[in-house]
């Protein structure tokens, strides 16, 4: 794609933006799983921007990591609190820091919490991340609403999944989503890992706890892969960072105990695929 296809495609992005944020939902702050409810407010943050990252909710496996009772109540997954919210907002909040230094996308300067059961909201979204994702388990209702989503043009960048089991737990899901299309490795070559920065060498990217370890991994997850789903027109509609925890690597960029190099993949990483999302 040459640069003036790119900015006249940008461009396009923009105008769409300005008609969706005239019906989008107004920002709001939900329950964190990690008590990061005091987090600071940004005194932009009601600008109207053209791209806002959105953070896919949803229900949680029975089985899930963080399916348990919290703060003397059940879960209730639509206000928080569950697994959907790990690293949020902080997460969120310093990727969209970084995603306006180091491009010219007008980013809104706060997230915004998508509940998948609210088919009048997460089609103004077109670009969602969900984390833990091990832990997730959406119904037939939500199943049907994210596959609609990603075939009209939606992507879905997906985070923190480690090992043979929480594999197995995401996938109970994805393969329900797209049951007759393959998850695939994503080729170095591909448009997604040279959208701005070129990211053939990669490397596990740990969490936080991972620097209390000798592995940074968890579970049996070694191995990093980038792997996604493809349209039929070849457009990258689902990446998957698995064995990685690049929430973590946004959430910590600030904190000088998380090195520099894991924080500096993981943001050029989420760099890369708005770029792809708004320019495929």
């Amino acid at each position: 794609m040459t640069r003036r296809t790119v900015f006249s495609v940008l461009g396009c992005t923009v105008v769409f933006a300005g008609l969706v944020c005239a019906f989008e939902k107004p920002f709001r702050q939900l329950r964190s799983l990690e008590a990061y409810d005091a987090v600071e407010l940004p005194a932009d943050y009601a600008e109207r921007t053209e791209w806002t990252f959105a953070r896919l909710m949803y229900p949680p496996h029975p089985n899930a990591r963080f399916s348990r009772r919290r703060w003397g109540g059940a879960l209730d997954w639509t206000q928080g609190g569950t697994s959907w919210s790990q690293d949020y907002p902080r997460a969120d909040r310093h990727f969209a820091q970084a995603l306006r230094r180091l491009t010219r996308v007008h980013t809104r300067s706060v997230e915004q919490p998508v509940n998948p059961d609210d088919t009048d909201d997460i089609y103004d979204w077109p670009w969602l991340t969900a984390g833990e994702m091990g832990d997730w388990l959406l119904t037939d209702s939500q199943v049907k609403t994210l596959r609609e989503y990603l075939l009209r043009g939606g992507f879905l960048l997906l985070d923190d999944f480690w090992g043979t089991e929480e594999w197995d737990r995401f996938n109970e899901t994805m393969a329900k989503i797209f049951p007759n299309r393959p998850i695939v490795e994503i080729a170095d070559g591909d448009p997604s890992f040279h959208a701005v920065y070129d990211l053939d060498e990669r490397f596990t990217i740990p969490g936080q706890w991972g620097m209390r370890r000798a592995c940074l991994c968890r579970n049996d997850g070694e191995v990093p892969h980038w792997r996604g789903i493809y349209d039929d027109k070849g457009r990258l509609m689902v990446a998957m960072m698995f064995n990685n925890d690049v929430g973590d690597s946004w959430e910590w960029a600030d904190d000088p105990s998380y090195p520099e190099k894991f924080s500096s993949l993981g943001i050029k990483l989420g760099v890369n695929y708005v770029i792809y999302a708004m320019t495929h």
